[in-house]
């Protein structure tokens, strides 16, 4: 079974990623559980090395033979692309590749909340898109930036590792740059972007202090900046992004952190009883409250605003997760393993299932 065969299977079972590992059948990601494909030939250290360089250009096997890692995307003629992480593990070459759809979906169709749609209109700022590996984080961001792309006459950058959607060309310019391909480093293309003219910026992840130095200052110079991390609330955010820095610049980066941001938005996706998967989302959204919060580095109130900014259109967690429990499309025992706060989880449920009986 040649890697053609393998990624075509990987679209015909609806998989979110393949697994190449010597010694193991490929695998796919079904709704969240893995699948070996046992229909291949045995998977020896040749036969996937194989598989694996059969999806690097020449300069891409040079380097990923020479850094033992590499990231790339691959293309699947025009049906879909696939983010690569190549790698040795016990010394045979490995890849994780996550199917990148060529169609960008819309808000609806990724079922998340509307009012995400407003932040499309904002001219500049910081939006934060965080939590786990593969739980859409890049899917919800593509879908934000499309519309800006539909409605808006504006220059969009993207910084990517690798590029990931492929943005159609509609009413905004776009112009997409993949680390290796494009650019050498992180700190050389975001420090260049602020001499490209931009209206909009992506930035495909804030991975380290100089990557968060340089979206604060993106940000703070008039863009409107999207960009993601692997956090799991809108409080671990902020005290991720301020941690990262020394302690004696910590009280200017929060007077920037306060100033900057827009929304935190922080994703699960749940598997549903019925197949497929869908997003819960915490929901911040930068108010006088919440700035004040940030100056003061008071992070500890941000769920307690959250809690009580439910007419702002902010929500926890917990009630995301409730009302996909109330809608029917997760189970309360999936739910509550994704759970932060499970009594609050709890409350929400029991206070949905009241309010139903009185109706």
């Amino acid at each position: 079974m040649e890697i053609q065969q393998i990624l075509e299977e990987a679209l015909r079972r609806g998989a979110s990623d393949v697994h190449l590992m010597a010694g193991v059948y490929p695998t796919l990601r079904v709704d969240g559980k893995l699948v070996p494909i046992t229909k291949t030939p045995t998977p020896t250290p040749d036969y996937i090395e194989k598989l694996v360089l059969s999806l690097c250009l020449p300069e891409q096997k040079e380097l990923l033979l020479t850094n033992k890692e590499l990231d790339f995307s691959f293309a699947l003629g025009e049906v879909a692309r696939f983010r690569v992480n190549a790698f040795y593990q016990k010394g045979y070459l490995s890849a994780a590749l996550r199917l990148i759809p060529n169609k960008i979906p819309n808000l609806e169709e990724l079922h998340l909340p509307q009012i995400l749609g407003n932040l499309t209109k904002l001219r500049q700022g910081l939006i934060l898109v965080t939590g786990p590996t593969g739980h859409g984080k890049s899917t919800s961001i593509a879908s934000l930036i499309n519309v800006i792309n539909a409605e808006k006459g504006v220059h969009i950058i993207t910084v990517e590792d690798p590029i990931e959607y492929v943005y159609p060309s509609q009413k905004s310019l776009i112009a997409q740059r993949e680390m290796h391909l494009d650019t050498h480093s992180w700190e050389i293309s975001l420090r260049s972007v602020l001499r490209e003219d931009p209206d909009v910026v992506l930035i495909g992840e804030m991975r380290d202090y100089e990557t968060i130095e340089s979206v604060l200052t993106i940000a703070e110079t008039g863009h409107l900046v999207f960009t993601t991390l692997h956090t799991n609330s809108a409080a671990q955010t902020l005290d991720r992004v301020v941690g990262v820095f020394p302690e004696n610049q910590q009280v200017q980066v929060r007077m920037q952190l306060s100033n900057v941001l827009e929304a935190v938005v922080s994703m699960r996706l749940i598997p549903s009883q019925s197949g497929g998967r869908y997003p819960a989302t915490e929901i911040l959204l930068a108010n006088p409250a919440v700035r004040n919060v940030i100056r003061e580095g008071k992070t500890h109130l941000i769920d307690n605003i959250i809690q009580t900014s439910s007419s702002l259109g902010m929500q926890t967690l917990e009630t995301s997760l409730a009302s996909l429990v109330k809608a029917g499309r997760i189970s309360l025992e999936t739910a509550l393993s994704y759970s932060i706060r499970p009594q609050e989880l709890m409350r929400e449920v029991k206070h949905a299932s009241e309010s139903k009986i009185k109706s």
